[in-house]
């Protein structure tokens, strides 16, 4: 195809996706409300986002090389530094300081055995194989998007990771409740396999709510739903995005460094600087935006309000961020890639989802 029609229908399909997206944030803080239309702001969601850049390199090429470039890159950056604003440190440390241990355990495990699947036994390329374990181990594609750009990860390592965690995802939303119905799990057991074993936080709560709906006479007697748990466990686990992001340069330093064509620096000095806004975004939304005691009541259901919408705002650039993500992903670049980081994700998601619903039914 002609790449003047070729660069026409990418600028069409980014219009497109923006307005959308600009249509369904407005709606989501309450600027306007469209009604029975109102499907036009909510129908990108991150795997359509994902899915029509794809499809879009592999059917028609690239288009705007470049500016595809920059726009993943940055675009991603600026948005996993809005999401800061929808982090509050005590909130989430005090929900989950009960499973704070299995947490740590849990996460670190997670990258431990993607290492070996990934590296050491299918071969998948290191950046690719720590992205599938990251989002994993975390949250899914807000970690992937939160640790790509801090180890430079290739577009195309972007796009085959949040492919096969999103098909994951997916998976798991419609089958985990129906396991945990058939092994007859608690609220409790069945909120914390979901938010462990299950990517994205956006998944996780589908499942909650999905497991609150098959046993109403389960959250009636154990007094708790399985959504408040899920949902409160897996925010904990999404601040654990801060420590892998600061780890992560340590780890590829020399990489890092090589690509860089110079000597490795010191661990700290390879922190990206959107990480330490990132950080500086959820300490500023902790004590200051939603600070009632320093800035008043009144002041702090506003401040709410705001660091809530730049979260939103946010979430919403992740989503047109994954466009230009799978847009760069053509089709030798999938043939070089192969079947391996598909079958990394699979294989460490079985062993997760088998180990932690051992232990969760062991401790009751």
């Amino acid at each position: 195809m002609n790449q003047k029609i070729v660069n026409a229908l990418y600028i069409t399909i980014v219009s497109i996706l923006g307005i959308s997206l600009l249509i369904g944030f407005a709606q989501e803080i309450g600027l306007f409300d469209l009604g029975s239309w109102s499907w036009i702001g909510h129908w990108v969601t991150s795997p359509i986002a994902l899915v029509i850049g794809l499809v879009f390199a592999l059917v028609l090429g690239k288009a705007y090389p470049e500016f595809n470039k920059t726009m993943s890159k940055k675009l991603l950056q600026y948005s996993v530094i809005g999401l800061g604003f929808g982090m509050n440190v005590y909130k989430a440390v005090e929900s989950g300081a009960e499973g704070m241990a299995f947490t740590i355990i849990s996460v670190f495990g997670t990258l431990l055995i993607g290492w070996l699947i990934g590296r050491k036994m299918l071969k998948v390329d290191d950046q690719t194989s720590y992205l599938i374990s990251a989002g994993t181990a975390i949250c899914g594609g807000s970690a992937i998007a939160a640790v790509g750009p801090v180890i430079k990860a290739k577009a195309e390592s972007m796009s085959v990771a949040l492919g096969v965690v999103f098909i994951l995802n997916a998976i798991g939303l419609f089958i985990f409740p129906s396991i945990g119905d058939a092994i007859g799990m608690t609220m409790k057991q069945f909120g914390m396999w979901a938010a462990i074993a299950i990517h994205d936080t956006s998944s996780v709560v589908g499942a909650g709510a999905a497991y609150d709906a098959m046993h109403p006479e389960l959250m009636a007697a154990e007094g708790v739903s399985a959504l408040e748990v899920a949902t409160t466990i897996k925010l904990t686990r999404a601040l654990w995005i801060v420590v892998l992001a600061l780890i992560t340069p340590f780890l590829f330093r020399k990489s890092l460094a090589a690509a860089d064509g110079a000597k490795a620096k010191p661990w700290y000095k390879t922190i990206p600087m959107f990480i330490i806004w990132f950080i500086v975004a959820i300490l500023f939304n902790t004590y200051i935006l939603s600070n009632a005691a320093l800035i008043g009541e009144s002041a702090a259901q506003v401040g709410s309000m705001i660091g809530g919408g730049i979260n939103k705002l946010a979430k919403h650039m992740i989503t047109l961020s994954l466009f230009f993500i799978g847009a760069s992903l053509t089709r030798e670049t999938l043939k070089a890639v192969g079947i391996r980081p598909l079958i990394q994700g699979v294989l460490l998601w079985i062993v997760i989802s088998c180990c932690s619903l051992a232990y969760i039914l062991m401790v009751g």
